[in-house]
């Protein structure tokens, strides 16, 4: 019998070669060829790069998304804490005032391990995992103009590079260009409807500044220390201290309309010392600044409802910023974008990607991580003055209320705190705020006495100034 001629894969287009991209990359290689168009030039190692200018602030991977990532990229967790980063136990190896100013108690009873590095380090291993797939081509220095196709299928992709411009011809594009997408202008060139959005705007401006870690702080056993804004006292200020590898810590203060930080290196600790707390000031007093301080003012919470467009193409899906970008405060976009990921891989799994319907299933599939860090950051900072064009609903408010007592009892009650810490690391839909396990410690206890002060030990206070 003749050979029967081999079926050709299936050809993605990937926009976008950040976090967001290569995780989506990660996802699609099972199912097609990919080819990933970048803009920019992308570093050898763990550089920054022009595209990527919020990598300079602090981050972290949240325990929901070290899971997804585990399930996406085996090893890679590994290896970037092979190469400094840490696994980070929360709460035991945080020191953290919740924006109610409560301090939360240490406690060491839950799973929870965050993964903490710098973002170029993060950034830099994604790349060598996802890179290395002998189904990738990287087209770097190209820029996506439009899409190809009609108000029913996208079937490819308008590029231009050094060589001009030309159409990479694709049965499935996936932007994961972050904030600056143009995304809701193509659709519109096909003659679609204009996709929907929400802003709600703290008005946050964030201001880092790299130090040598202090002391004998460097031996990567320090606490993460963070003074969360309190939305009831605008202005809203806060910052955190994030040891990371190469001896340093990332240290990123922010302020909401009235109470902003500056580029000025000489106001940056008395910024931190004028905090609800000081304790932030208090260990950089006598720290070495390792470089200028980097302001970011693009910090609004922004969401485009792609999922609800009655009429989509089929061939075309967002991803990433592209579709939410959240307060960088509350740390989930690296999160969010690993757990749609691997939505997308496991909708693929169950539906071929060339199938009628599937770009909108995979819309939907990756907007429920999306929805879920959207109300935990909308819910804090809706009630900003000036945050957004109508007030919070009566139900928002007593929402805001319950969280507020959720926090309360889960600074106290170890039981608690788990469930608190399930829904921050997205690991659990916010229902299992109202579990067993929060609403027997909120009502009938036990519960250990508030902090007076930030559970920093004297060990470590004293390792920050030796």
């Amino acid at each position: 019998m003749p050979d029967t001629p081999a079926v050709p894969r299936p050809h993605a287009v990937v926009l976008g070669a950040g976090a967001a991209g290569l995780f989506a990359t990660a996802a699609l290689t099972e199912f097609a060829d990919v080819t990933v168009v970048e803009r920019d030039v992308l570093p050898e190692g763990p550089e920054p790069r022009r595209g990527v200018p919020q990598a300079r602030h602090a981050h972290l991977v949240w325990s929901g998304g070290v899971r997804a990532l585990g399930e996406l990229l085996p090893g890679l967790v590994d290896d970037v804490v092979g190469r400094g980063g840490r696994l980070v136990h929360i709460m035991g190896d945080m020191v953290s005032r919740a924006p109610n100013e409560v301090w939360f108690r240490r406690f060491l009873a839950t799973h929870h391990r965050n993964l903490v590095c710098s973002r170029d380090l993060l950034d830099s291993v994604v790349r060598d995992h996802v890179l290395k797939s002998g189904r990738i081509t990287l087209r770097q220095g190209t820029s996506a103009l439009a899409l190809e196709g009609d108000a029913r299928r996208v079937r490819g992709v308008r590029v231009r590079s050094g060589d001009g411009e030309q159409v990479l011809a694709a049965d499935l594009v996936v932007d994961a260009t972050g904030r600056g997408s143009r995304a809701p202008r193509w659709l519109a060139d096909l003659g679609l409807p204009r996709v929907a959005e929400r802003e709600v705007d703290a008005g946050l401006t964030y201001a880092t500044r790299v130090y040598r870690a202090p002391g004998t702080t460097a031996d990567g056993t320090f606490p993460l220390v963070n003074v969360q804004a309190n939305p009831a006292r605008p202005p809203g200020r806060g910052g955190v201290i994030l040891p990371v590898e190469g001896d340093r810590w990332i240290v990123t203060l922010g302020g909401t309309r009235g109470g902003e930080p500056t580029a000025d290196p000489d106001a940056f600790v008395p910024f931190a010392l004028g905090l609800a707390d000081p304790v932030i000031g208090e260990l950089l007093r006598d720290a070495e600044p390792l470089g200028d301080v980097t302001v970011t003012r693009s910090t609004a919470n922004r969401r485009r409802y792609y999922e609800k467009l009655g009429r989509r193409p089929d061939g075309f899906v967002v991803l990433g910023d592209a579709v939410a970008g959240y307060n960088p405060v509350y740390g989930h976009g690296l999160t969010v974008a690993a757990q749609s990921a691997l939505a997308v891989r496991d909708v693929l799994r169950r539906t071929a990607l060339t199938a009628p319907g599937t770009a909108g299933a995979l819309q939907r599939a990756a907007a429920r991580p999306v929805a879920g860090a959207w109300d935990l950051a909308v819910g804090q900072d809706a009630f900003y003055p000036g945050a957004a064009g109508t007030p919070p609903t009566v139900v928002e408010r007593l929402l805001a209320r319950y969280v507020d007592r959720a926090v309360a009892t889960g600074a106290r009650s170890p039981r608690a705190m788990g469930a608190l810490l399930d829904v921050m690391s997205m690991e659990r839909p916010p229902t299992r705020l109202f579990s067993r396990d929060m609403l027997v410690p909120m009502l009938f206890g036990p519960k250990k006495p508030h902090l007076q002060g930030p559970p920093l030990s004297g060990a470590e206070r004293r390792a920050a100034r030796s």
